[in-house]
């Protein structure tokens, strides 16, 4: 019988059963249904799978899920739980920051953390943010665009990185419900997990 691993993703506990040493991005995407985090390289060096874990961003292409036993995901789906864009995601939309936009879930994970623990980031900072992140379609200016006019826009409406902060809280909780309760595979629980507004 195969050892199952709880986690929490996008603020709700899951529970995976199945070989411990699978990649986190399989799960997401394979089991959970969570296909914004992409496929690049597999080898953790172009940053299309990058998901955010206990706030910090990560590469998922290579990350067992055995290691994540207790933690925190976050995907792209998990940036707009309420369904309403987060600052960064219409900052990218106005900017058009994406051209193919295979990149942009990983570099939205990147720059949603840089603005979290830096609410008004240079120039500089937002370019040693995204460096783990290639666009091939050459994107880059306007993307560095869209992460100051996103920073500019949370300032002024006094957000300052609290799609991150929401979501990290609520993983906090649910973390503390899923010591009481195991959600069953297939309950309304996991059900809930797999849902969530695409950027």
């Amino acid at each position: 019988m195969s050892e199952g691993y709880d986690l929490i993703v996008n603020g709700e506990p899951v529970h995976v059963d199945g070989d411990g040493s699978r990649p986190l991005l399989a799960v997401l995407r394979d089991e959970l249904g969570l296909r914004g985090s992409r496929f690049g390289c597999g080898t953790e060096q172009c940053g299309a799978c990058m998901v955010l874990i206990d706030g910090e961003p990560s590469f998922s292409c290579a990350r067992a899920i055995e290691s994540l036993v207790g933690k925190a995901v976050t995907t792209v789906e998990g940036l707009s739980p309420d369904g309403a864009l987060s600052p960064l995601q219409q900052a990218f939309l106005d900017e058009q920051a994406g051209q193919c936009g295979y990149c942009l879930s990983g570099i939205l994970i990147s720059a949603t953390a840089l603005l979290a623990h830096n609410p008004r980031p240079s120039r500089r900072e937002i370019a040693a943010a995204l460096d783990r992140h290639l666009c091939r379609c050459g994107a880059h200016n306007r993307i560095m665009r869209a992460v100051a006019r996103a920073a500019l826009a949370s300032e002024a409406s006094g957000q300052r990185g609290s799609s991150i902060v929401r979501a990290h809280s609520a993983s906090e909780d649910a973390r503390e419900r899923a010591d009481d309760t195991r959600p069953e595979p297939g309950s309304s629980a996991r059900a809930a997990a797999v849902t969530g507004a695409r950027p």
